[in-house]
């Protein structure tokens, strides 16, 4: 959940977190509801760390790239459940389709370094951060 408020309603230009940040107007037909993935994204003193909840899909159905330098691209598809003849569906709720997700990485990431892994239903794409400098403080002896 993003801190800054929201100028579009559910959405903000100015969001970077936002899901539709390359369309903040319109969506991409192409993408369904399920699109809005729910997402963590917390900093440590060592890594930028994401968690998407993803229930029920397989890590072969996920795909995580970094894209252009520094945006994080996180996508796939859930398939919709075949038909059965000899079933009657009384209530579909559950999301199916293509989704996304991209964030802008900050300066301070190793993309070298991004590692993702999947276990029950939720994505954990840890990003290292490179070690802050601190500046270096020389004493001067004062004379006289």
């Amino acid at each position: 959940m993003s801190l800054i408020p929201s100028l579009l309603g559910n959405r903000s230009i100015l969001d970077p977190f936002s899901s539709d940040i390359w369309a903040p107007f319109g969506s991409n037909n192409e993408v369904s509801t399920f699109a809005n993935a729910r997402v963590d994204w917390k900093e440590t003193p060592e890594a930028h760390v994401f968690k998407a909840d993803l229930p029920g899909l397989k890590k072969e159905e996920v795909k995580v790239e970094v894209e252009e330098g520094r945006v994080l691209h996180i996508s796939g598809e859930r398939s919709v459940e075949k038909e059965d003849k000899n079933e009657k569906w009384h209530r579909v709720e559950r999301g199916s389709g293509k989704f996304q997700r991209k964030f802008w990485l900050p300066e301070n990431a190793k993309i070298d370094e991004v590692k993702a892994s999947m276990e029950n239903g939720v994505l954990t794409v840890t990003v290292p951060k490179v070690p802050e400098k601190k500046p270096e403080v020389k004493t001067i002896q004062i004379s006289g």
